[in-house]
């Protein structure tokens, strides 16, 4: 058992998420809003208590966390297969399950009690006809995805080692990045031209009340 693996032993979350909704969540989230907010909950509670969210974020999860994922969302085709590579608390592959019904998404993660944390989240949240949880490293792991999601997982060039083999060929690796997100781009122009793909930055504001994030295409 790895040192991940002993998790608490209460599994409940706190009944209310930090704070109000934010009226961006409703807009972005539509029907799906009360299960963002139960999700925000669950993060609150048992991701704080797991270790999965550091206490001072709690204040922060609508924008920083769960709104901020959604910038994924528009370079993910409709009615793709998705890995969400180093999900951790579900970021950002549950908040795009949630946003968008039409995706089949998997959540892959190599430390167990970060899984075990994933499963309840989404036995809890009633996701488990579109999504899945696998405990597992992106190197290892077979399948291949029309899209591979990542958020703060490693840099580019180590994060593409990793994951080329599960989105090659035809399929995009989409993933959140800070102010760096173009040199590391500009780092890989012979590694992507070697794998005949290109990449491209693209700066996102999910809602107008959002700040702004940084997203990776590689395709």
């Amino acid at each position: 058992m790895d040192a991940d693996a002993a998790a608490p032993s209460g599994v409940g979350s706190r009944p209310d998420a930090p704070g109000a909704t934010p009226a961006a969540a409703s807009e972005l989230f539509g029907a799906a809003v009360g299960l963002a907010e139960q999700y925000v909950s669950i993060l609150a509670g048992r991701g704080v208590e797991w270790g999965l969210i550091g206490p001072r974020e709690t204040e922060r999860l609508w924008p920083r966390h769960v709104l901020n994922s959604l910038a994924v969302s528009g370079f993910v085709p409709d009615g793709s297969a998705v890995v969400d590579v180093g999900s951790g608390a579900g970021l950002p592959g549950i908040p795009l399950a949630l946003a968008r019904p039409d995706l089949k998404i998997t959540l892959l993660e190599p430390l167990e009690r970060r899984a075990k944390f994933l499963q309840l989240a989404v036995d809890e949240l009633g996701l488990n006809d579109r999504v899945r949880v696998v405990r597992g490293r992106a190197e290892e792991h077979k399948g291949r995805y029309d899209v591979v999601t990542c958020r703060a997982v490693a840099p580019l060039d180590r994060l593409l080692g990793w994951t080329a083999h599960l989105f090659q060929p035809g399929g995009r690796l989409v993933a959140l990045k800070g102010q760096s997100a173009a040199a590391e781009v500009d780092a890989l122009d012979r590694v992507l031209a070697r794998r005949k793909l290109s990449g491209r930055v693209a700066s996102v504001t999910p809602h107008r009340d959002v700040e702004e994030t940084f997203v990776v295409v590689l395709s």
